[in-house]
């Protein structure tokens, strides 16, 4: 049975699995990232990783790789991963290819869960949709009549990057005051000097200051989407990513915001959502990337 296999390369944790065509994951497997995530040390945890995933690369047919920032367009180099340091044009590829014998390709990872969300998740009925992933920083994809925008360099789509504040804090991208400097986990971190996590729970209690936190995030998560939404009038935004834990808490304001900012004209039947893959969208996402890359291969061989 052929398979391939889906690798989520995260700031903390290193999430793959093998996959069937149909999207029917058979094993997965989560490995610390490397601290500091220097190029070299985590391309040698991934390769641990795929070897005990896949001994011997039995059934092994390509290999997809999600990394945080944008790829090249073939799908070889990831250019730049802004939260990761050293990481500038790495082959991802190549090196992983020339050390396991098996076809490699590398995408951004926001590009990744997109792909798995509308793969096999909450974007499967929708042929134009946002992806949104809350996390350590902030990632995104864009499907426009059912296709995954990646632009003519393959960096499109980098929605956590636009400006919502222009004098404010600074981001690793150059960027003053970019989305993720106000819905990341680095800055929830920064604004509150809380986790996410207890974010959530204090909310859960009833804690007034959490409570208020979070709908500000959602305010600013709704002001933000206001933009995306009168340039691409999606279908749906679709929440993912660890932070989208807290959605029941932050969603109902970031609707509302859209609601009061963003014309009816520009969106009819529009539907904010939380993601139902989880942690499994990126890896998951991935392998559809390695999927698409056989497929192509065969049509090419024809």
């Amino acid at each position: 049975m052929t398979e391939v296999i889906g690798i989520d390369l995260g700031g903390t944790a290193i999430k793959l699995g093998r996959f069937t065509e149909d999207g029917t994951c058979l094993q997965s497997l989560t490995v610390p990232t490397p601290q500091p995530a220097y190029p070299d040390e985590t391309i040698d945890m991934m390769i641990y990783a795929i070897e005990k995933l896949a001994p011997g690369m039995v059934n092994i047919s390509a290999i997809g790789v999600g990394t945080p920032g944008p790829a090249d367009a073939a799908g070889r180099v990831a250019k730049i991963a802004i939260n990761l340091p050293g990481w500038i044009d790495i082959p991802v590829a190549t090196l992983i290819q020339a050390r396991t014998g098996i076809p490699t390709i590398v995408g951004n990872d926001g590009n990744c869960a997109g792909l798995g969300e509308n793969w096999l998740g909450a974007g499967r009925n929708y042929r134009n949709s946002i992806l949104l992933t809350l996390g350590t920083g902030v990632g995104g994809a864009v499907f426009l009549n059912g296709a995954l925008l990646t632009g003519h360099a393959g960096s499109a789509g980098e929605l956590g990057l636009i400006t919502l504040d222009p004098t404010g804090h600074p981001c690793k991208s150059g960027n003053n005051g970019s989305l993720e400097q106000f819905l990341s986990g680095q800055a929830i971190r920064r604004l509150t000097g809380k986790e996410p996590e207890e974010l959530g729970r204090l909310a859960a209690a009833g804690d007034r200051f959490a409570l208020e936190f979070w709908g500000n995030y959602g305010q600013n998560l709704g002001i933000g989407l206001t933009s995306i939404i009168y340039i691409l009038t999606p279908e749906v935004a679709i929440i993912g990513g660890g932070i989208s834990a807290s959605a029941k808490y932050f969603l109902p304001a970031a609707k509302r915001e859209i609601d009061r900012r963003v014309m009816a004209t520009s969106r009819p039947g529009f539907q904010l959502i939380e993601a139902q893959l989880g942690n499994q969208a990126g890896m998951t996402g991935a392998a559809k990337l390695a999927w698409e890359m056989l497929d192509r291969q065969k049509i090419l061989s024809k």
